[in-house]
């Protein structure tokens, strides 16, 4: 579900048609560097979260939603995502464990993976998962590959149920729409932090057994700033 913090502003899909490739190709270079701090700059950042966030709500995949991405605005043709791992071990806990529905003894294991386009790190995901429900091709796969979760386990016809959905930056407050609008502050510059928004969502079978907790912070990476 929606954070309900989140700002009260229409959601604005985005679009990843193939069309947009050439003019992301152009805007690529000013990724993560510093905003006009106005007021059309703000609402054009909040929009295009807004809308991450609403495509990723809008699937299943979040791995398929990085690679239409990829796709539209990777810096050559034929990229793919991939899942670079991180030398890092976080058991889980009661919390995880009430999450996939499985008592304490239950082995699980866990994968933290940087999601990329390139050299583009677009988001960073915790995942615990229970191996006993994956095929053994999958749990090497898993262990010994660069593939994303999601590409692993694709063949058991999962299904994503997003347990929270968080703004980590709000470019505007939430009550924006009702205020007046402020003034341009010229030369002044706002920047977009590394993290921009979060989700934990469950992973299950179409029988509905919970195999998968994955947590997912994504970065600025995932915007462009157009002209202004």
């Amino acid at each position: 579900m929606l954070d309900d913090r989140a700002p009260e502003c229409e959601i604005r899909a985005m679009s990843f048609s193939p069309a947009l490739a050439a003019v992301a190709a152009l805007l690529a270079p000013l990724a993560g560097a510093s905003w006009p701090d106005s007021f059309p700059a703000r609402l054009e950042a909040l929009a295009q979260i807004q809308g991450f966030n609403a495509e990723l709500l809008s699937h299943d995949s979040a791995t398929q939603t990085l690679q239409h991405w990829c796709e539209a605005h990777g810096t050559s043709p034929g990229l793919k995502i991939v899942a670079r791992r991180v030398d890092l071990d976080k058991p889980a806990g009661p919390a995880e464990r009430a999450d996939l529905g499985v008592g304490p003894d239950e082995p699980l294991r866990y994968r933290r993976v940087e999601l990329a386009c390139g050299e583009r790190v677009l988001s960073r995901a915790d995942n615990w998962y229970r191996p006993g429900r994956l095929t053994p091709d999958m749990n090497q796969a898993l262990e010994t590959s660069q593939t994303p979760f999601g590409v692993v386990v694709k063949p058991l016809g999962y299904r994503r149920r997003t347990l929270s959905s968080e703004l980590l930056f709000r470019p505007l407050p939430a009550d924006w729409e009702t205020l007046p609008r402020p003034p341009a502050a010229l030369g002044e510059t706002f920047v977009i932090p590394p993290e921009i928004l979060r989700h934990r969502a469950v992973l299950s079978t179409p029988d509905g057994v919970a195999f998968s907790l994955v947590q997912e912070t994504y970065t600025d990476q995932v915007l462009f700033k157009p002209a202004f």
